[in-house]
């Protein structure tokens, strides 16, 4: 069982209170440090989708988007060809939305360029602190898995 020490307590509050708002933050100055055919909320919406098709409903809940506007964005995303929709197999009524080759390849671009940018800003960093952001992209990864919604629900 976790200990409720004072420190541990601190420590929550801390990460609470000031990671999600860091991690937006880094997310916007490494997007803007190149030109992108592709909005932060778009790559967002493509990544997702990499994973496998969604319903409208998913993408708005995992994105935190209103569904009216996850609407919006995957009728411009389809319209440049970067996601299709299809009928479910399961349930002709259900409607997916899955990306597309090209949709892969614009995502990819986008990833490739911020994956470059963050390479270098770590570049110069100690060791010690590298190492501290290893554990703790392990760590925010694990903390995702716990957070993502059941998807069959």
């Amino acid at each position: 069982m976790p200990s409720s020490s004072p420190d541990r307590a601190e420590a929550i509050d801390l990460v609470a209170s000031t990671l999600l708002g860091r991690a937006a933050r880094l997310t916007r100055l490494l997007m803007r440090s190149g030109a992108h055919e592709i909005s932060r909320t778009e790559v967002g919406v493509l990544a997702t989708l990499s994973e496998g098709p969604r319903r409208i409903t998913q993408l708005a809940m995992t994105e935190a988007l209103a569904q009216p506007t996850v609407t919006q964005l995957i009728d411009k995303l389809e319209d440049r060809g970067l996601v299709a929709r299809s009928r479910s197999d399961d349930d002709g009524r259900v409607v997916l939305v899955e990306i597309t080759t090209a949709g892969a390849e614009a995502l990819e671009v986008v990833r490739t360029l911020i994956r470059a940018n963050m390479r270098e800003a770590l570049a110069d960093l100690p060791d010690a602190e590298l190492t501290e952001l290893a554990h703790a992209a392990e760590t925010m990864g694990s903390l995702i898995e716990k957070l993502l919604p059941d998807l069959d629900a």
